[in-house]
């Protein structure tokens, strides 16, 4: 199939191939465009569904398994949705030492996520990162962009607080 048929691709309800589409087309006729439309995928749908993967694959003309193989390869694709706010917490030698790992239990039982998993909200993810570079104020969690230092449950709450007051007002 050349990358300008129609694809035949049966999609999940709710998953916008207009949307991918556009990002094809964009990127067709550059060679090495399965990263790029890849990267562009992520940031219009926040996460790459298996779906629109498989899609990609059938456009554009690279094998499923190839595909999925470049997909999982780069660690900054993911493929289950994410919350409003993604909690990164780290997990290095300084912010393990100083307890980051009581900060994930609290976490655990605050919001009733695990690593990988999103709020049913669709508020809150949580993902375990190897190490930010910020020991001298571990433990340390970064809210989206926003870094928080010398974390307690106790401080970690209140930040949670926050977010929430933050989704409450209009």
């Amino acid at each position: 199939m050349s990358p300008q048929e129609k694809p035949k691709t049966k999609t999940k309800p709710g998953i916008d191939t207009s949307k991918v589409e556009k990002i094809i087309q964009n990127y067709i006729e550059n060679n090495g465009n399965a990263l790029t439309i890849l990267q562009s995928v992520q940031e219009s749908f926040g996460y790459l569904p298996f779906e629109v993967i498989e899609h990609i694959s059938e456009r554009i003309g690279i094998p499923l398994g190839k595909m999925y193989g470049i997909a999982t390869f780069y660690a900054q694709f993911k493929f289950h949705r994410r919350g409003k706010y993604i909690i990164q917490i780290c997990d290095g030698t300084a912010c393990h030492v100083k307890g980051s790992m009581l900060l994930e239990e609290f976490i655990t039982k605050e919001l009733g996520i695990k690593p990988t998993e999103t709020t049913s909200d669709n508020l809150f993810s949580l993902e375990k990162v190897a190490c930010f570079g910020c020991c001298a104020i571990a433990p340390v969690v970064f809210i989206n962009k926003d870094v928080y230092g010398n974390l307690t449950p106790a401080k970690l709450k209140k930040i949670f607080k926050k977010y929430r007051r933050m989704e409450a007002t209009p």
